[in-house]
């Protein structure tokens, strides 16, 4: 017996969930149950597609048997794919997915107590070990002879020992522990898998032995004699949900087997059932999650569609079922069409799989627009979710451009929460002919920055674009019903708050700009008079085609190569800071005021000086003076 250790990732996931799920521990059936399934969908596969497997007798099912007493056990039997003693290492010994093991790593010990996190990623066969003392695994897989025995009483350790099994599958025995004493029975077992497990599409049965008493027969005490019968019975329906009705199909139908087979513990915030008739025949379930996957921004994130050809299962790990920012999407899409043996190459290429992917984003992008329109609150959950990866479609799906345009939302300069487009625009005076926003930092430092003051005072509206991939997604919006975007801490924003007085300003500044300017030197692209600053001395801004100055900081964190681009000073001529600098004859002086200048315009942008030290020292020569 060789002893083995779990990997680190394994003994936390165990602790988390031990710990975590102790009230909910009845899902360790279902996640079980949900593994046989699988296992018997990729052998339905290979035994279609695999020449050395189409001759192998395959008759699909799963077996359910307990004992009672003392030394309780529950059993779970599949004739499904199997696996060999390096599939045991790989699945029961380590955590494959590096993105699990990151989340895994990120938790704090508070969000460790939360229960509703195990949902974000699964509890998987691990979650066996709430109920059991022990656990063992006989597996052999399909087209081998050997079988192996996997076996672990969950505190750290497991073995893997040759061992005997007639045909291929995985059989999994539980040794009950206290809490585990409920599971030891028909009634119990029989009402779980009709809770979570109803419509796996692979008979399930259960073996019990059924006491009845026959009063024709006496034992010798008198009483009626004792009989024990053996049975095996279907316990679930064994239909595949989604090919079903819609119209007898209840809510709690639906909700149930999204949790079964995408592994939540919460329903799906809403769902789409879709059936395509005519030339191209198929259907869809698709399930938005209440809570965003955990690993919704890796880039090795797992794809939540499945892919099934006449209710055979084909591929759970295809990233092109659905474009890249539909990636919180879970569901299902059996095809009629497409060839069984189809490979992922083909699957790109393929002109049906092509159609099925383009008609399920409208449906979706549809179903999406219909929630927003007619349960708008539900539509603000939605939005914290997934406003994000929706904003990614702009600049990748200009198929759906337009569609996705009325689904984004942005925060705002004049009401709390989240804005569409559509309502900036019906809020608008007739004298305004743009669409303004602010962009690069934080929502409170953006929401306060002195170039909204202007805007305001002439009754705009500005957006508060405060997420980092926002830059990117305004200027691939660029316009929106004809009006332009502009941001206004950049340059040509400017031009629209220009009129006779400004221009008269501007003249009139030329002296204090100069000097500035020369004092500055090359901290600032260039000096200019501000025609909408009121109450603030100065601010910086970008040129129309550069990054923000925080925008440019996130580049190089993320270490991309980012051309460096030198802020605009823009000065009110009017305000007294800017009289003194003009005033002053001691150019020492003079370079001290207009190093706070720059200083305190960019603070108030919320980018960090780039010699604090310095700006200190100004701020306290002025002070002391």
């Amino acid at each position: 017996m060789a002893e083995m250790q779990f990997k680190t990732e394994v003994n936390d996931l165990l602790h988390l969930i031990i710990h975590s799920l102790y009230s909910n521990k009845e899902i360790f059936l279902r996640e079980l149950i949900s593994n046989a399934s699988d296992a018997l969908d990729k052998l339905k596969y290979l035994t279609l597609t695999d020449e050395k497997l189409k001759s192998l007798a395959f008759d699909p099912r799963i077996d359910i048997s307990f004992t009672e007493g003392d030394k309780r056990t529950l059993t779970i039997t599949d004739n499904g794919i199997g696996m060999n003693e390096d599939d045991l290492n790989n699945n029961l010994g380590t955590i494959a997915s590096s993105g699990t093991k990151r989340f895994l790593a990120s938790l704090t010990d508070e969000q460790k107590k939360d229960s509703n996190l195990i949902g974000q990623f699964g509890v998987g066969f691990y979650s066996a070990f709430m109920v059991s003392d022990r656990i063992e695994v006989v597996s052999r897989k399909a087209g081998e002879e050997k079988a192996y025995k996997w076996s672990s009483d969950g505190k750290g350790t497991y073995s893997i020992d040759p061992a005997q099994r007639d045909g291929q599958g995985t059989t999994i025995t539980l040794y009950l522990n206290e809490d585990g004493a409920d599971y030891a029975n028909r009634w119990e077992l029989e009402q779980l898998v009709k809770k979570y497990s109803d419509n796996i599409s692979f008979p399930i049965f259960l073996a019990y032995d059924d006491v009845t008493y026959d009063d024709k027969e006496k034992d010798k005490d008198g009483n009626a004699k004792k009989v024990v019968t053996h049975k095996v019975e279907q316990i679930n329906s064994c239909q595949a949900l989604w090919k079903r009705s819609k119209s007898e199909l209840k809510p709690e139908d639906y909700q149930n087997f999204y949790k079964n087979t995408f592994h939540d513990t919460d329903d799906a915030m809403f769902y789409l059932h879709t059936k395509a008739e005519g030339s191209i025949e198929y259907t869809t379930l698709f399930y938005v999650p209440k809570t965003a996957p955990f690993d919704m921004y890796y880039a090795d994130y797992k794809p939540g569609v499945r892919l099934y050809v006449k209710r055979v299962f084909i591929t759970d790990d295809d990233k092109q079922l659905l474009p890249t920012y539909l990636r919180f999407v879970r569901g299902i899409i059996d095809s009629e069409d497409l060839p069984l043996n189809v490979s992922r190459e083909i699957l790109q290429q393929n002109r049906i799989m092509s159609s099925i992917r383009s008609n399920s984003v409208k449906k979706l992008l549809a179903e999406f627009k219909r929630i927003s329109e007619q349960e708008p609150e539900k539509y603000i959950d939605f939005i914290k979710q997934y406003n994000r990866p929706l904003k990614e479609g702009l600049y990748s799906d200009w198929e759906n451009r337009d569609e996705l345009m009325e689904l984004v939302r942005f925060k705002s300069s004049k009401v709390d929460g989240y804005v569409s487009l559509k309502d900036y625009k019906s809020r608008m005076p007739k004298d305004q002919k743009s669409i303004y926003y602010i962009s690069g930092g934080k929502e409170e430092t953006l929401k306060a920055s002195p170039l909204i003051e202007a805007y305001t005072k002439k009754g705009f509206e500005v957006l508060v674009l405060d997420e980092e991939i926002d830059e990117f997604v305004a200027s691939s919006i660029g316009s929106y019903q004809s009006l332009p975007l502009k941001a206004i801490n950049k340059s040509g924003s400017m031009d629209d708050m220009k009129d006779e007085a400004s221009k008269q300003k501007a003249e009139e500044g030329k002296g204090v700009v100069e000097k500035i300017k020369a004092s500055l030197k090359d901290q600032v692209k260039d000096v200019v008079v501000s025609s909408r600053l009121t109450d603030t001395p100065a601010v910086i801004v970008v040129d129309d085609s550069a990054p923000t100055v925080q925008m440019q900081q996130i580049l190089k964190q993320m270490g991309q190569p980012v051309v460096e681009s030198k802020p605009i000073l823009e000065i009110n001529a009017d305000d007294p800071m800017i009289k003194k600098i003009g005033a002053e004859g001691d150019q020492k002086l003079i370079d001290t005021w207009c190093g706070v200048l720059l200083d305190q315009a960019l603070l108030a942008q919320g980018v960090m000086p780039k010699d604090p030290v310095a700006f200190t020292r100004r701020l306290h020569e002025l002070l002391s003076k």
